[in-house]
């Protein structure tokens, strides 16, 4: 385990069925307008950044994300980081499931024809697993409720605790850790929020190298 990394996960910009909260798991859309502007705020932040490793979900939005942010060609799609699949409920809202299904959320209820929450639990281990047998900073393209079991799980929690961290979508969160713990630094971050605090610390980052040298060469 590597507790100088940081892993940076960043959920996809908008679409169409996000704006009007649509399960949407394996259908495959682009993003919208406003999510490939939202996504744009990413690429100046990434080049000062220091990456070992890029992987994408290969789903349109999330890799769109990925280019636009300027990543693309130093990425991997890995379709371990692909969004729940929804089966029956492809393309419903949680208030038109819950008609049928009182009090329904993806982590405490089954999905009919879908994964089972065991299932996504067990792409995310695999996922942190790579992660952690990695040396340097990582970044993450991918889902919603996929990401949020990825949270519970880097915690060692339950899966089914990913409803316990909302996730909006163009976000920005951080994963490290706390001496040798592993944890979350900042989560559901707005990217232009999250963008423009990263600034701030690369710059701080570099100031403080460059009084370091300064004060060898002293």
């Amino acid at each position: 385990m590597n507790n100088r990394q940081t892993v940076f996960l960043i959920r996809h910009g908008k679409t169409s069925w996000a704006e009007s909260g649509r399960h949407t798991g394996r259908t495959d859309i682009p993003l919208s307008g406003e999510g490939r502007r939202e996504a744009a705020i990413l690429k100046p932040v990434f080049e000062n950044v220091d990456i070992c490793l890029v992987l994408s979900s290969p789903l349109k939005r999330a890799f769109e994300t990925c280019e636009i942010a300027g990543l693309s060609e130093r990425s991997r799609k890995e379709p371990d980081l692909m969004e729940w699949d929804y089966g029956a409920y492809e393309g419903l809202t949680t208030s038109e499931i819950r008609e049928k299904v009182p009090l329904w959320t993806v982590f405490t209820h089954p999905v009919p024809g879908g994964e089972k929450i065991e299932e996504v639990a067990r792409r995310a281990d695999r996922v942190i697993g790579e992660i952690r047998r990695q040396e340097g900073n990582i970044v993450i393209f991918s889902h919603g409720h996929f990401l949020r079991v990825m949270a519970s799980r880097w915690l060692g929690m339950d899966p089914s605790c990913g409803r316990f961290f909302p996730l909006g979508t163009s976000t920005l969160s951080v994963f490290d850790y706390e001496h040798e713990y592993p944890a979350i630094r900042t989560w559901n971050g707005p990217l232009l929020t999250s963008a423009c605090a990263l600034s701030r610390l690369e710059e701080q980052s570099r100031m403080k190298g460059s009084e370091v040298r300064e004060q060898k060469r002293g």
